[in-house]
């Protein structure tokens, strides 16, 4: 049977660079796992995940090599548990009635690239939200509208990185929503060709590499609501690196501490700490990701959570990555007659388009299985507004 969809791939490409598009910023900006290769809904995928070195004090020469110190090499996994789909039917008469309008190559183009948009949009609020629920601490005031005086807080969300030890290999992304872009936009020393040093910014509204950090935008930077629980103390003391930590005698409210809830000690107030998974009891157990505690904290030391805040979010390509695949398809295939794979060209993610025909009708459909996961959250930071 000849291929159905070759003929209007020309339209398709078309039509996604006349709809309208969201800012795109972090999946441009992670690792991506994509391929053409079906995958299964469920489908596991694995990182190794490597302990912090233990450095010896002591040297002692010796005619005996030593045997070295065993070290435990972690395994982390990821589960294909997310699937965004869209279905566009059409019936003979439908072709027949657009015809003697705008015509059907034209809307059937905008239709996929509506589809790519709404999936895309859903991937990137996805990994956008995985991104600061995954963070490792936080700086700055939730509420406060971000870089409204100056830009010193890319300066400081850059420390925790580094602290962290964050490689400065230039693959740092600082992703904001379209009000911090807009603020950074009205400062004046951006503005000036000659302290800039350009006229990108000025002329054509390009966000500038601030301290290190490539600046992004995206729709998909997301408002944290902060969970309900109230009076939460540590139960049983805390060491320097903890990222386990057990509390009692919380009033737990609806939702608990969520995940993405931004916490602090008062042994340590200084450091702003992200819930990683959260707990929903009076008591329980929540986590914070590595590099953990930066002071140790007492027993039955109170702990509060922050206010709502929106998640901007620092990290580095290797700290996320991103699966994204077509499902898997029978042996000999299923019932459709025919497939293409087309690329999304404002995030650069490729799509199956399928084509089934029935009876008296055709459907064209796009389904992707898509998963993030933060493999490292040591090389992530918040940055509250």
């Amino acid at each position: 049977m000849a291929n159905v969809l070759t003929d209007l791939a020309a339209d398709i490409y078309k039509a996604a660079d006349i709809v309208g598009r969201e800012l795109v910023g972090v999946i441009p900006s992670v690792t991506i796992n994509a391929g053409s290769e079906g995958a299964a809904f469920g489908d596991t995928v694995r990182s190794h995940f490597t302990r912090k070195a233990t450095v010896n004090e002591t040297y002692t020469p010796a005619m005996t090599i030593p045997e070295g110190d065993d070290q435990t090499v972690d395994n982390k996994t990821m589960t294909i548990d997310k699937v965004a789909n869209v279905q566009i039917p059409w019936t003979g008469e439908d072709i027949k009635h657009v015809q003697n309008g705008s015509g059907y190559e034209t809307i059937y183009g905008d239709q996929i690239a509506q589809a790519m948009r709404a999936i895309t949009n859903s991937i990137e609020n996805y990994t956008a939200t995985a991104l600061y629920q995954g963070a490792s601490r936080v700086f700055g005031t939730a509420g406060t509208n971000l870089f409204a005086s100056d830009f010193d807080a890319v300066a400081e969300v850059r420390q925790i990185l580094v602290d962290n030890g964050m490689p400065l290999d230039g693959q740092a992304t600082l992703a904001i929503n379209t009000l911090a872009g807009t603020k950074l936009r009205n400062q004046a020393q951006l503005q000036k060709v000659n302290e800039a040093g350009g006229d990108d910014l000025l002329r054509r509204g390009e966000l500038l590499n601030l301290q290190g950090l490539m600046l992004k935008e995206s729709n998909g930077i997301q408002l944290h609501t902060k969970g309900t629980a109230t009076g939460a103390l540590v139960d049983g003391a805390l060491a320097v690196g903890a990222t386990s930590i057990t509390f009692d005698g919380a009033t737990a409210g609806a939702s608990g501490i969520k995940a993405g809830d931004v916490i602090t000690f008062a042994a340590d107030t200084a450091n702003k700490y992200v819930v990683a998974t959260g707990a929903t009891g009076a008591s329980g157990t929540i986590t914070i990701q590595g590099p953990g505690l930066r002071t140790a904290i007492p027993d039955n030391n109170a702990i509060t959570i922050g206010a709502n805040y929106t998640g901007n979010v620092a990290f580095h390509r290797a700290a996320v990555e991103l699966v994204v695949r077509p499902p898997a398809q029978p042996f000999g295939g299923d019932a459709a007659v025919d497939r293409m794979t087309v690329q999304d060209p404002f995030s650069g993610l490729v799509y199956e388009i399928a084509v089934y025909k029935g009876y008296g009708k055709v459907m064209f459909d796009v389904t992707t299985f898509y998963a993030a996961k933060v493999w490292k959250g040591d090389f992530v930071a918040g940055l509250l507004g």
